[in-house]
């Protein structure tokens, strides 16, 4: 059972843990590049948001969008817009069709050159994607999204020296934009700099506390410096967000086998591979401690 977090401040910086029903009662909205992103964090107007869970109602949104376009077929924010939704229900051709009507009207709209770069991520197009980045912060030098996005893209593609770059000015724009803390999080924990990272997850938290991703994040943080206590914390705070999270039962697992906790670690384990047989941290776990032979496909 997925224990409670109760409110109270951490001796891990000045992160607030609010309570586990106000968590789970959140929203989860994403970017297009939602793996990359923090959900339901805000970053600036015109960036498209992707509520994942909403598919149905951008499906009619879709409708509305196009009769707005059909009574002002010169408006590129109604473009922008209606390829969002587009973007919503995976319909990424279409979605990258009217960014790109959007910015044949105005070549100059940063959010648009974007939603674009998104789209064309998720549709593998790497290279076109980070040429979109560029565009989009040669139009708006001080639209903030670009730069996360871009720098999301760099550390894919093992370029942490200006992903961070990227990241540090995307902060300097938009000093509240959880998702560049995200990254930056992220960079850094990729680079070992975990200290670092536990300090950018810790930011996040602070203005965004009721999403999953960066609980997991700090906690795989937390592990690697010692402290295992504190990332059994974050993974719970996690899993009460989401409890199909792989990758938080598996850290859940490691904490607890690092301070001795077999049984429990063994659980975590056996959840984590239940629910993606691949994970690497289960699996290995699960080895170490004699269950190698389950959840084996």
């Amino acid at each position: 059972m997925i224990q409670s977090i109760n409110r109270g401040t951490l001796n891990r910086g000045k992160t607030l843990i609010r309570s586990t029903s106000l968590i789970a009662a959140a929203s989860a909205a994403l970017l297009l590049a939602g793996c990359d992103t923090v959900p339901g964090a805000a970053s600036q107007q015109g960036v498209a948001e992707i509520d994942m869970n909403s598919a149905a109602d951008a499906s009619v949104n879709i409708g509305s969008l196009s009769e707005v376009i059909s009574r002002n077929p010169n408006d590129p924010n109604a473009y922008n817009t209606r390829g969002a939704a587009y973007a919503r229900v995976g319909r990424f051709s279409d979605a990258i069709a009217d960014f790109t009507k959007a910015v044949q009207i105005d070549p100059n709209l940063a959010s648009a050159y974007t939603n674009r770069a998104l789209a064309l991520r998720q549709s593998g197009r790497n290279d076109a994607a980070l040429a979109d980045f560029n565009r989009a912060t040669t139009a708006n030098p001080n639209y903030a999204p670009a730069y996360v996005g871009r720098a999301n893209l760099l550390r894919a593609q093992n370029n942490s020296q200006q992903a961070l770059a990227d990241l540090n000015t995307a902060i300097r724009l938009n000093p509240e934009s959880a998702e560049a803390f995200h990254a930056r999080g992220l960079v850094y924990q990729k680079e070992g700099q975990h200290r670092y990272a536990i300090s950018d997850f810790d930011s996040v938290i602070d203005r965004n506390p009721y999403t999953a991703p960066p609980y997991t994040a700090r906690g795989q943080s937390l592990i690697a410096v010692g402290k295992f206590d504190a990332a059994i914390e974050d993974f719970t705070a996690s899993l009460n967000v989401d409890n199909r999270n792989a990758e938080a039962w598996a850290g859940r697992g490691l904490a607890s086998e690092k301070l001795g906790k077999k049984n429990e670690a063994m659980e975590n384990y056996q959840r984590a591979l239940s629910i993606d047989s691949s994970n690497a941290t289960a699996r290995a776990g699960q080895g170490r401690l004699g269950g190698g032979g389950l959840f084996r496909s």
